[in-house]
């Protein structure tokens, strides 16, 4: 079970404390004006789920499929909306207390509690279709294929239920340490294989059909003399790109893996627990200190760093047209520059903490934050900003041999000619 990891966090705050009558504890990096930016961000739509309360450490993320967003509520509401206008689709009531969630896939959207129960609700209109009792609190989304939902759990088991009824079809699970963070990473579905990150720092590919590993690979092999130092959870979900697995770990490494046989082609030193995006070219990570980083795919050779939101607890990075987006825990959200690293923009979304990775599709970035506060982002440079405004059809001038507009009483408006 994994029954200390509330205490992992409350051990290292307590060393924080200690620590702290010492030497004073750095506060998050200000932010300053940004000279020159090269992008303009604007707020499509907004919305809600609710959800606001005690500041845990949720997976309710976003999830978006056929046009639609998909989101979930730690007071257990469930809604979808238009990606778009954001205009409210459907919205349902589980009762529960979310802690993971949304996944989708085909027809379902899958979400889990705090107490173990995983409910699936049609896509089209939120009915329910089942609820299972998985006996472990459910901190990420759950992963949906054609035939299976593949939930993780604190306690390290990874379960496949069946899509049509939610009745359990194989489970397999991982050896946790001791102590570990709060967080697990969510199962991702790949062709006929789920893959996970565990908190013994390895990555598991097991197959769809029956729970058989295909493959395991150590990523981030713990080290250190305390309990503390030997942490090296996997707690966000795996990238997918292509035949390659892109991945980091706490205390830990960044690393690119074969699909097929989980063969770790390359690693670098780098901590995190909030996850990676990748385009083309690139692997992009957050760090623990608040640092992005962009690696070369292939080589994991570091090509910038970026530290100017040290210590703002940042999300996951979204890759998002020729920039890259991270919220950080006031609820801002910042632009960089795909190519050079600069900050390119910034925008705020509300106040609120944004701990789940940002959601890019066809370049919008979508973001909610701790608090069930949904908001839609259009980040557009401003070069092509500008371009576009002056290709913008000009007002017509008015017609010289046109007739004069009537004038009205003195002092009074005057009409134009027909109005």
């Amino acid at each position: 079970m994994k029954k200390t990891s509330l205490l992992a966090l409350a051990a290292l705050l307590a060393l924080a404390a200690c620590d702290s009558k010492e030497k004073k504890v750095e506060k998050p990096a200000e932010l300053t004006d940004i000279d020159n930016p090269t992008v303009h961000v604007q707020k499509l739509w907004g919305a809600s789920v609710g959800g606001g309360g005690k500041k845990l450490r949720l997976g309710l993320g976003l999830a978006s499929a056929d046009n639609r967003l998909f989101a979930a509520g730690r007071d257990g509401d469930v809604a979808a909306f238009d990606l778009k206008t954001g205009k409210q689709l459907w919205r349902v009531e589980t009762k529960l207390a979310l802690a993971g969630g949304t996944g989708v896939g085909g027809d379902i959207v899958a979400v889990g509690s705090a107490d173990g129960q995983v409910v699936a609700l049609a896509a089209a209109n939120g009915a329910e279709r089942w609820r299972a009792d998985v006996k472990g609190e459910v901190l990420s989304s759950p992963a949906v294929s054609a035939t299976e939902v593949v939930v993780r759990t604190v306690d390290g088991k990874l379960r496949a239920l069946a899509l049509a009824d939610g009745k359990e079809v194989w489970s397999t699970e991982q050896q946790i340490p001791r102590l570990t963070l709060r967080g697990v990473a969510a199962p991702v579905v790949v062709r006929d294989v789920a893959i996970s990150g565990f908190d013994n720092g390895r990555v598991l590919a097991v197959s769809l059909t029956d729970g058989a590993t295909v493959w395991d690979s150590p990523v981030s092999p713990s080290h250190g003399r305390t309990e503390l130092e030997r942490l090296n959870d996997i707690d966000a979900a795996v990238k997918v790109n292509g035949d390659d697995v892109f991945v980091a770990g706490f205390q830990g490494r960044a690393a690119m893996l074969a699909l097929d046989s989980g063969q770790i082609w390359w690693t670098r030193d780098l901590s995190s627990y909030r996850g990676v995006d990748v385009d083309d070219d690139q692997l992009y990570v957050s760090t623990l200190g608040g640092e992005v980083v962009a690696l070369k795919r292939r080589t994991g050779v570091e090509v910038w760093r970026n530290d100017q939101l040290k210590r703002r607890s940042l999300s996951a990075p979204a890759v998002a047209g020729d920039f890259v987006a991270v919220a950080d825990l006031e609820g801002y959200v910042h632009w960089f520059d795909r190519t050079t690293g600069t900050l390119a923009g910034r925008v705020k979304t509300g106040g609120d903490r944004v701990t789940n990775a940002p959601l890019a599709v066809n370049g919008i970035v979508y973001v909610i934050s701790d608090k069930g506060d949904l908001v839609a982002l259009h980040g557009l440079p401003i070069a092509a900003r500008a371009a576009k405004a002056q290709k913008a059809p000009k007002q017509a001038a008015p017609d010289a041999a046109a007739p004069a507009a009537p004038a009205s009483d003195a002092d009074g408006p005057t009409r134009s000619p027909g109005g």
